[in-house]
């Protein structure tokens, strides 16, 4: 049985800001499990008996290498993707790099990175739940 198909999966993601307040990005690559080729905010699956946080620092680990500080739950978003036949719950936290310089070590997972300001964002090349997130953000920086 597959997670995301076969039952919710559950996908942690992290809005990592750096200190003159970009955005850092990641684009999809063809190969990955989902909408393909579209930047994200990166993240990944939750294992199971992983905690939230921990999953999402060893994601970050793992596909780009740098240790990261998880901060600020933004938001829980149900990340239904019917023409996929996908359906996750996707927890998203604010954070920031602690150590390391972000590179891509997993290319099978992501083809590409970078840093954007918030009003720079490729919003038409983002996935439904970078959408969603990105809205979510700008509402949280305006309170």
């Amino acid at each position: 049985m597959q997670r995301g198909i076969d039952y919710i999966g559950v996908g942690v993601g992290a809005i990592i800001v750096d200190d003159q307040g970009c955005l850092f990005l990641a684009r999809r690559s063809p190969q990955a499990k989902n909408e393909r080729d579209l930047w994200e905010f990166p993240g990944g699956s939750v294992e199971f008996g992983e905690r939230l946080v921990d999953a999402l620092k060893r994601e970050m680990r793992e596909e780009y290498g740098v240790e990261i500080a998880v901060g600020e739950l933004l938001d829980v978003v149900d990340h239904l993707l019917p023409a996929e036949g996908q359906h996750w719950m996707s927890p998203t936290f604010i954070c920031r790099i602690t150590s390391g310089v972000p590179t891509i070590r997993e290319p099978g997972k992501c083809t590409e990175i970078g840093w954007f300001a918030p009003d720079a964002v490729p919003e038409d090349e983002l996935t439904l739940i970078t959408r969603e997130n990105l809205h979510h953000y700008r509402q949280w920086m305006q309170s």
